[in-house]
């Protein structure tokens, strides 16, 4: 089918303000991009994944669309996009955009025609409700960033429904001419095209249609976020986004294109599974249950594999993205031969592999001070620590160059880490034992391996910390040995080949002797 390069593929995310400035304002671009996507190639990838850029206030940093099919000036025009599909296409990758149907801007021409009255044609574009008779809001449902998940409008005299920002209002993805919009949007793109889309939290398309509040969960102590407060029943995971899911899974099919769904919920494994569930399901899906992990152990990742156990979807896993604390960060400590360990799992689990960019450089979380915050999300929970901009500094390119290569301007619209221009992308293809010689590596292992590319998961026992499974596929089985922890074991090992050591590994006769934090691929 057109869509089994995704079993097995590596996807490369690209953050476009922070991946290469072209113009010199300071804020990356798709001219920048172009530029760069011959480092994309060289990794061995099979996709780029585009976060948005479309037309935007950026209140959200794109994540507020206010025009689906127009470029931002920010970014260039649409012709630029033209000319990163095609560049894309000829270097062998396949192209992922973003699409944000959750909700849309304020500044939409869809919401402001939806707000001007209850009787428009737009009216019920939008999740509106009335007050309560006492004026408070329809129910007790919290934004993700903070506070109510309702704003008033005087205009209509009711309340709209936003999970993110007030100036992004959740669009009504039970009505038919919204979803008929949206396919439009789609098909758009899928002209111009682009292979698949990166469904921006698919599983809130739809709300529950008698706005019932959520429950509260037990807690011990109050968490950091008001909306971790509830048990989200009803604000998302919906059956009815299923039945838009089967049409737009339609739509994907008579062009050869796919769909990644993110999942946001509290049982992510089992919501990504049932959205990919089926031929009218996502292609793929891939939830923040890797990460937000702050700790890798054996049971983490075969509690994660035997909940795909013969499912008929396709699972993703990633371990860095523009939403969260960067792994080498969260969990190797910034050490980089535990950055190189995790790049290792990663790429050898089963299912498509999502890496964000600088991963393949061992980028450590980078240190923004308050008054150089940009996420809305970072500024509003000040000083807990929660934020993202950490994650979407500007990408080095040069070490001795203005701002590590990313721009020519003085600064951008992100500090550079200085920790960071030491880790260029110039100054690491020099190294051949660098975190970016090692991805190489392991993405070609993967690539030439039918076992590791599209092969089945086979959990073995070990003692923890030990990880041991093997990937299957066909005649090769591939033995893939993880020391997570510091002190060196050592496993019996009847003959194999080597295939790969990852730090102070060995295989010996009849063992193989694994250093703190190694790995060892062996086909036996």
């Amino acid at each position: 089918m057109a869509t089994d390069w995704l079993r097995g593929a590596v996807i490369y995310q690209i953050y476009p303000r922070s991946f290469r400035d072209s113009d010199g304002d300071g804020v990356g671009d798709l001219r920048g991009a172009i530029d760069k996507l011959d480092h994309i190639a060289s990794l061995g990838c099979d996709a780029i994944w585009l976060s948005p850029f479309f037309t935007s206030p950026m209140k959200d940093y794109g994540y507020d669309v206010s025009d689906y099919r127009g470029v931002d000036p920010l970014f260039g025009a649409l012709a630029d996009a033209d000319a990163l599909i095609a560049r894309a296409h000829r270097l062998g990758l396949k192209v992922i955009i973003d699409q944000v149907w959750s909700h849309s801007s304020d500044r939409h021409p869809w919401f402001a025609e939806s707000r001007a009255s209850r009787d428009n044609a737009k009216a019920d574009w939008y999740v509106w409700a009335d007050a309560k008779p006492d004026g408070s809001p329809p129910n007790n449902w919290q934004a993700m960033f903070g506070g109510c998940a309702w704003t008033w409008d005087a205009r209509r005299r009711q309340y709209y429904l936003h999970n993110f920002l007030p100036e992004q209002p959740d669009l009504n993805v039970r009505h038919p001419e919204v979803q008929d919009a949206l396919l439009d949007i789609a098909r758009f793109w899928l002209e111009r095209g682009v292979d698949g889309f990166r469904l921006d939290v698919v599983n809130f398309f739809t709300h529950d249609a008698q706005l019932r509040d959520n429950p509260p969960l037990p807690l011990k102590r109050p968490p950091p976020r008001p909306h971790q407060f509830q048990r989200h029943l009803y604000d998302r995971t919906q059956p009815e986004t299923l039945a838009f899911i089967a049409r737009l899974r339609a739509l994907l099919d008579r062009y050869g294109a796919m769909a990644v769904g993110e999942i946001e919920d509290e049982e992510p494994l089992k919501v990504q599974r049932e959205y990919t569930d089926g031929p009218d399901r996502l292609h793929t899906a891939y939830s923040f249950f890797l990460l937000r992990q702050r700790a890798m152990t054996p049971a983490v990742i075969k509690d994660a594999m035997a909940q795909w156990e013969g499912a008929h979807g396709l699972p993703s896993w990633s371990l860095s993205n523009h939403d969260v604390v960067r792994f080498p960060t969260r969990l190797a400590d910034d050490d980089p031969q535990r950055a190189k360990l995790m790049l290792a799992l990663l790429l050898s689990l089963r299912g498509a592999a999502f890496l964000y960019q600088g991963d393949e450089l061992g980028l450590p979380h980078a240190d923004v001070p308050f008054e150089r915050l940009r996420d809305p999300e970072a500024i509003a929970f000040w000083p807990s620590g929660i934020g993202r901009d950490g994650a979407r500094t500007p990408m080095p390119w040069l070490q001795h160059a203005n701002m590590a290569g990313f721009t020519d301007a003085p600064d951008a619209w992100l500090p550079l880490d200085p920790r960071h221009r030491a880790l260029a992308v110039d100054a690491q293809n020099r190294d051949l034992n660098s975190t970016l010689a090692f991805t190489r590596e392991m993405i070609a292992l993967r690539r030439g391996s039918a076992a590791l590319r599209t092969g089945e998961f086979v959990p073995l026992d070990a003692p923890e910390p030990v990880l041991a499974f093997e990937r299957r596929a066909d005649e090769e089985r591939i033995l893939c040995l993880f020391n997570l922890g510091p002190e060196p074991v050592r496993r019996p090992l009847a003959e194999g080949a080597l295939r790969l050591a990852v730090g102070q590994a060995e295989l010996l006769t009849g063992a193989a002797a694994l250093g703190g934090y190694s790995a060892l691929f062996v086909a036996i």
